[in-house]
C-alpha cells in the first residue's frame, strides 16, 4: 500500500450502515417466505479504488466518485478503502465521503483497525465496503484467513474484512459480499480464504452476489471451489489490472444459481490502478 501524491473465528462482527438504512414496512416488501414474483433488475459493480489514487498515484476522491457515478450501479463492492488511514488519503473517511457524494448507503468493513496517529486523531482503518441505492436490511463484517501486511512476521490467522450486506431490491432479499483476497504469489492463503468465504455463503439463503479483487484469475486452481457455488458473471470480460495496460482479469462479479446475467463489461477509467466491472442481473423475487 504505497503513499500517494496529493492533486477463522466463525463469528461475524456486526457494524453500522451509514445513511438512512431502512427496513421494509411489510412482509411482502421483504420477500416473505413463499412470496413469488417476476425477476427484478439489479446492476452490480466491483471496484478496487486504490484508496482514492489513480494509476498516476495522485489522490483525488472526486475523481473516484466520478468513476463510481459513471457505473450507474445499484450496488457497488469497493476494495482498498481508507478511513482516517493516513496522509496518503488525507486522513479522509473515504467510505462516508463517497456515500455522501453518490447519495448512497454504505457499509464499511475494516480489515485493519489501528490506534490513531495522534492523541486527537480517529482510529486508522482500512478495508472493503458496499455502497447501495437499495435499503440495507442487515450487514456483517466476517472473518476470513489473512496474512497481515501490518506485522513484521505474519502468520495466517482469522481477521475481519469480508463484507456482507442484505439489500431489499423491490422485494427480493439479495446477499451481496465484497472481498479482497491475498495478493501474494503463494496461493495458500487465497485457498484458505475461498474455503472461509464458501462457509459464509453456505449459511445464507436466497440470491447471492460475490464481488471483489480476487488477486487471481478465474482459472486459478485456488478459485476452483468457488465455481461449485457461484459462477463468473463476465467469463469473456476484459482484463482489469493494471488499469493503464491491463493483462489480468482479477476483479470479478460472481452470482449464485437462479440469478440471470444479461450483460457485463469492464469500464475504462484512470481513477485507480484497477478497472471496475459492472454486471446487469435479473434477480428472482423470493423469500429466504
Amino acid at each position: 500500500m504505497p503513499g500517494f501524491r496529493r492533486p477463522a473465528r466463525a463469528t461475524a462482527v456486526l457494524a453500522t450502515v451509514l445513511l438512512a438504512v431502512a427496513a421494509p414496512a411489510t412482509a411482502a416488501a421483504a420477500g416473505a417466505p413463499g412470496s413469488r414474483g417476476p425477476a427484478v433488475p439489479l446492476r452490480v459493480a466491483t471496484y478496487n479504488i486504490h484508496a482514492g489514487a489513480g494509476q498516476d498515484q495522485v489522490f483525488d476522491l472526486d475523481r473516484t466518485a466520478a468513476a463510481l457515478r459513471a457505473l450507474d450501479a445499484d450496488v457497488i463492492g469497493l476494495q482498498e478503502v481508507d478511513v482516517h488511514w493516513g496522509a496518503r488519503s488525507e486522513f479522509a473517511d473515504e467510505a462516508r465521503a463517497l456515500a455522501g457524494k453518490l447519495r448512497m448507503r454504505v457499509f464499511f468493513a475494516p480489515i485493519y483497525d489501528l490506534d490513531p496517529a495522534g492523541p486527537d486523531g480517529e482510529r486508522r482503518q482500512y478495508g472493503v465496503a458496499v455502497l447501495s441505492r437499495h435499503p440495507v436490511l442487515h450487514a456483517e463484517n466476517h472473518e476470513i484467513t489473512r496474512l497481515s501486511t501490518q506485522s513484521p512476521d505474519p502468520v495466517p490467522a482469522p481477521a475481519p474484512g469480508f463484507a456482507e450486506v442484505v439489500v431489499d431490491v423491490r422485494g427480493a432479499r439479495v446477499h451481496v459480499y465484497s472481498t479482497h483476497l491475498d495478493h501474494r504469489a503463494d496461493p495458500s492463503v487465497r485457498s484458505a480464504q475461498v474455503a472461509d468465504m464458501l462457509a459464509v455463503l453456505s449459511a445464507d439463503h436466497g440470491p447471492k452476489v460475490l464481488v471483489g479483487d480476487f488477486n487471481a484469475e478465474p482459472g486459478a486452481p485456488e478459485l476452483a471451489p468457488l465455481w461449485q457455488a457461484v459462477r463468473d458473471a463476465a467469463p469473456h470480460g476484459g482484463a482489469t489490472y493494471p488499469a493503464a495496460a491491463p493483462v489480468k482479469r482479477i476483479d470479478l462479479v460472481t452470482v449464485s444459481p437462479g440469478i440471470r446475467v444479461t450483460g457485463a463489461r469492464t469500464m475504462a477509467t484512470e481513477a485507480s490502478d484497477h478497472l471496475p466491472v459492472v454486471a446487469e442481473l435479473r434477480v428472482p423475487r423470493r423469500g429466504r
